[in-house]
């Protein structure tokens, strides 16, 4: 058996700002990740109680990184344990660790990806389809070639290629639709 990944809502970037916000399911792992911007909350909850998901079955939420339009909502998952760069939280614990290879189930793990902020991680997940990375090396498809926000443009190419290597089936960016990379995935 391998996880399985739902977007509950692709993100976008424009006058407005939302951030993609996705449910992986693995065995007992109910992981949320990204639940920043929507135009209203019903835009993750819904989604969720179509899939029969209630906020307080959650068990993780990952952070892409810090920016509120992708940490806005965390609060919905009251018994969510809540995963950054550096440490897992809980409630009033905070346990320092490494997110590069943290494993959060049997098919979830973290992997290091500066280069959007020096903080951002990619959520990896190995589906029946393949390969799946949710991560905010890319906004969409389109890139931007070059992320306008970049704290380091050098290391967000560098991930982008590491990325690229583990040919992902399936890319989930920070604020649009699900993608499969192909030659034309800015590098």
């Amino acid at each position: 058996m391998t996880a399985t990944v739902h977007v509950l809502t692709a993100g976008y970037v424009g006058p407005k700002v939302a951030s993609t916000v996705t449910l992986i399911r693995d065995l007992a792992a109910q992981v949320v990740v990204d639940p920043g911007m929507v135009a209203d909350r019903e835009r993750i909850l819904a989604p969720l109680r179509e899939l029969g998901v209630a906020p307080e079955d959650v068990t993780d939420v990952v952070f892409s990184h810090h920016h509120p339009d992708h940490t806005l909502n965390a609060a919905l998952f009251p018994n969510a344990r809540f995963h950054d760069h550096w440490a897992i939280y809980q409630d009033d614990v905070w346990d320092d660790r490494d997110a590069d290879g943290y494993q959060l189930s049997e098919h979830i793990r973290l992997m290091r990806t500066p280069g959007h902020t020096a903080e951002d991680i990619s959520t990896l997940v190995d589906t029946a389809d393949g390969l799946v990375v949710l991560t905010h090396l890319w906004w969409s498809a389109e890139g931007p070639a070059e992320d306008p926000f970049a704290t380091d443009g050098e290391q967000l190419q560098h991930y982008r290629k590491a990325v690229l290597e583990l040919e992902p089936a399936l890319i989930i960016p920070g604020h649009g639709a699900a993608f499969a990379p192909s030659e034309e995935t800015p590098r």
